[in-house]
């Protein structure tokens, strides 16, 4: 996968074949290279794991019926595996030099990497404890290598395609809508999937689940064709022979991260988001199941429904967001209009927490705290590129990789170590495995409603109190312009040095 800098030319014929070569022709970015590239792509990638975000938990315990106890423990040790997983591959990436860029080939291998994983997860042949081997095996082929290959590569993508703000600022919100609609598929459609069709059947799980896979192969292959990493290659072509054999360390990379105030900033904000986001979407089902009062639809069975609800207020104001969101950031700022949608989602949280077990403030409280999320959710992404450029500018080396990995950690860590904890929770509250969802709220007790509704609905709502108080310290965006017109002078400037070397 990785090639010697001083011999890109061996790679030619590979990337330049009729399968491999990339379709962004152009030095600007077009509208099909954002479509397949940062929307149609990340979808398929992210399917799996928006799906496994909403279900997998309980698919584990109610479908397969495994032990709390070693979920909890799977969970737990299996992300210490995916953090060491994303920062290795996040080095991977930062030292592949080939035609196609750094991250563009593992993307091509993340395509299969993904699609196999997907099955092997609900392919589960076995009973007893061979069983509980089996999905510790497939959980970690899945979170600690297939995934942390495509997220960290998919993520690095924004950062090296182009510097114009503007056009980084639409990739990401692209990509992030992606993720945002992979989470509405796994949280409005397969509920009801499940609820009325899947139920508990495997057999049927594992067909589900093989479509999703053959999904995510044909999107991921599209991505790969229509990407480019501009940036990549503007570094390359100023950099001498000798430069390009060695990427920065890793401890200079890491001194480098870790002196800079903005990155931590944004870093520590997207933790937030993303893991009281985990615990929301982790705990969603839970909550549909046995805290809602679902005979508003006519029968307390009907949580699927409520899921499909509450999932469709949510996903409503985050589509409708995509349409102010850039423009109002392009005007004002990305650092203002998202404190400002973290005050909002405060407010929705707020909203949906009086609302007790009745759908309609639920609903109604989501669907604020989902409009105020947008920002954050659609604009993270590209904050984190100009935290890149901001350290290129000051460090002269860029951070893609190592930054990348961390993100992807994050994102990709988030989901276990919050399942693991809500296992934890649920067994601590006297949850009930085997109640029966036609008893509806009087199938668990007053503390196991109690604490799932608190993980559903209230530590997303502090986590964004949290995040609104950090972004007013996020001031990166103030000289950004200068700083990468400077950083296109200074690559101008020694490109002519690496052509005579």
């Amino acid at each position: 996968m990785t090639e010697k800098a001083t011999a890109p030319q061996k790679s030619k014929g590979l990337w330049e074949s009729p399968f491999t070569s990339s379709l962004a022709k152009r030095d600007r970015v077009t509208p099909p290279e954002v479509i397949f590239g940062y929307f149609l792509g990340p979808f398929g990638g992210l399917l799996a794991s928006g799906i496994f975000t909403s279900q997998l938990q309980n698919y584990f315990t109610d479908v397969l019926r495994l032990d709390l106890s070693f979920l909890t423990a799977l969970q737990l040790v299996s992300t210490v595996l995916i953090v060491i997983a994303n920062l290795m591959v996040g080095q991977l990436i930062e030292r592949t030099h080939c035609l196609a860029g750094k991250a563009r080939p593992w993307i091509l291998l993340s395509a299969l990497t993904l699609a196999v994983s997907t099955v092997l997860m609900f392919f589960v042949p076995f009973e007893g404890m061979a069983r509980m081997v089996w999905i510790a095996i497939a959980f970690n082929l899945y979170y600690s290598v297939a995934y942390p290959i495509y997220n960290t590569a998919n993520s690095t993508l924004v950062a090296v395609s182009t510097r114009d703000t503007e056009k980084r600022g639409t990739m990401a919100s692209f990509t992030n809508i992606a993720g945002f609609g992979v989470m509405g598929a796994g949280t409005m459609v397969f509920p009801i999937l499940v609820s009325f069709f899947l139920k508990e059947d495997q057999n049927l799980w594992l067909l589900a689940m093989g479509a999703i896979a053959l999904f995510t192969l044909i999107t991921v292959y599209l991505q790969f064709r229509f990407t480019r990493e501009r940036i990549t290659e503007e570094v390359s072509a100023s950099q001498t022979e000798g430069e390009q054999k060695e990427a920065p360390s890793l401890a200079r990379q890491l001194s480098s991260v870790a002196h800079e105030p903005m990155w931590w900033i944004i870093i520590v904000a997207y933790l937030l988001y993303q893991f009281s986001g985990a615990f929301k979407n982790g705990s969603m089902v839970y909550f549909c199941k046995w805290v809602l009062d679902n005979s508003y639809f006519g029968t307390a069975e009907a949580w699927g429904a409520s899921q499909s609800l509450l999932s469709i207020m949510g996903a409503l104001p985050m589509a409708a967001a995509i349409l102010f969101v850039i423009p109002l950031c392009n005007k004002f700022g990305k650092q203002r209009v998202c404190i400002v949608g973290m005050i909002v989602g405060v407010i929705g949280g707020i909203i949906a927490g009086l609302g007790g077990s009745s759908i309609v403030p639920v609903a109604a409280g989501v669907a604020i705290k989902c409009l105020g999320s947008a920002p954050l959710g659609y604009m993270i992404l590209a904050m984190l590129a100009d935290v890149i450029d901001h350290i290129e500018y000051k460090n002269h080396i860029r951070t893609d990789g190592l930054t990348m990995s961390i993100y992807s950690c994050i994102a990709v860590a988030a989901t276990p170590i919050c399942n693991a904890i809500f296992s934890g929770i649920l067994a601590g509250v006297g949850y009930d495995q085997a109640a029966d969802v036609a008893l509806g709220v009087a199938a668990q007790t007053a503390a196991a409603q109690t604490a799932i509704a608190g993980c559903y609905i209230w530590v997303e709502t502090v986590a964004f109190a949290i995040c609104g108080v950090l972004l007013l310290f996020f001031t990166v965006e103030k000289n950004l312009p200068a700083e990468q017109a400077a950083l296109k002078e200074r690559n101008e400037g020694a490109a002519p040095e690496a052509e005579r070397a």
